[in-house]
């Protein structure tokens, strides 16, 4: 089963602390009235509209992180297809945890099935190509690796998580340097000189400039904005060139990547296409949760 890794249940421990502060402040009134503190409850959370299912083991964190005593069952996959009315998740436990989890549950559970979805979408588009589908760092602050988890669970690859991951020298990098092939070079010294072993991506929006940073020594070239035809002949150029180099070269493209158009892309010849909609824009999944009295009844 698709789950977060040790380091995304340490920082989601976190947010997700953060986040039921945010949303219970000084105390749930309402469920303090009615609810007493001691009382069991069984609940189910159901899709209310279609997706892919993402979010799963950090939904039950938000409810463990309010109740030791909770038990969860799952009886479907991350990454599953969604349809409405489906069970996502069993839960049985403190019925005041429930009640005052709920909506940061539900909202991170919304958020992240509404990236996959979109993310599978894409995936399904470029599907029997080599072509990997990457996401952005165009994330909802501060809460990165929910949008990059769902992506993966999506069937799509991430980027990079943060500014140390890799080296990406793009358009304002370049005018820094004064030239395209320079920034590549001040990449490489910066690299050796500090041991270092992130690959060096650098961003262009023309043959020229691919070529000028291919021979420089950049590990992958990112194609902007660029038309399926100006790419395809892009990638014969630097393949050529890199094989005279004697070097693998990776190449990547973005910019008005669509659903419509991100196949003709895929067809090109390259390796990645990093699509910033998956994260930017998102189309939540609905989800609702339901306390029932007889867990039998689940």
């Amino acid at each position: 089963m698709f789950t977060m890794t040790p380091e995304e249940a340490r920082q989601s421990y976190l947010l997700i602390k953060h986040a039921l502060k945010e949303d219970i402040r000084s105390g749930d009134c309402t469920t303090a009235a009615i609810v007493p503190p001691q009382k069991t409850a069984y609940a189910v959370i159901m899709a209310k509209s279609p997706g892919v299912l993402a979010g799963i083991p950090f939904c039950a964190q938000t409810f463990a992180i309010l109740s030791k005593r909770m038990s969860f069952y799952l009886p479907v996959e991350e990454g599953s297809q969604l349809e409405p009315e489906m069970c996502v998740l069993e839960i049985q436990g403190n019925a005041c945890a429930i009640l005052k989890g709920e909506r940061t549950a539900l909202n991170l559970l919304g958020r992240m099935s509404g990236i996959a979805a979109k993310t599978a979408q894409f995936v399904e588009a470029v599907k029997k190509t080599h072509v990997k589908i990457l996401d952005t760092r165009k994330t909802a602050p501060g809460l990165r690796i929910f949008d990059k988890y769902a992506v993966r669970a999506g069937g799509g690859y991430n980027h990079r998580f943060g500014l140390d991951d890799m080296f990406l020298i793009k358009e304002n990098h370049i005018a820094e340097a004064g030239d395209a092939a320079e920034a590549v070079r001040r990449c490489i010294a910066y690299r050796k000189k500090h041991t270092l072993n992130q690959p060096i991506i650098a961003e262009a929006d023309t043959i020229e400039t691919a070529l000028k940073e291919v021979e420089a020594g950049a590990d992958r070239i990112l194609l902007d904005n660029m038309s399926p035809d100006s790419v395809r002949k892009a990638v014969k150029s630097i393949r050529e060139t890199a094989k005279k180099l004697k070097r693998a070269v990776e190449i990547e493209v973005s910019g008005g990547i669509s659903l419509e158009n991100v196949r003709a892309y895929a067809k090109t010849g390259i390796d990645y296409i990093s699509i910033g909609a998956l994260t930017h824009s998102v189309t939540a999944v609905d989800f609702s949760l339901l306390i029932i009295k007889d867990y039998r009844d689940l």
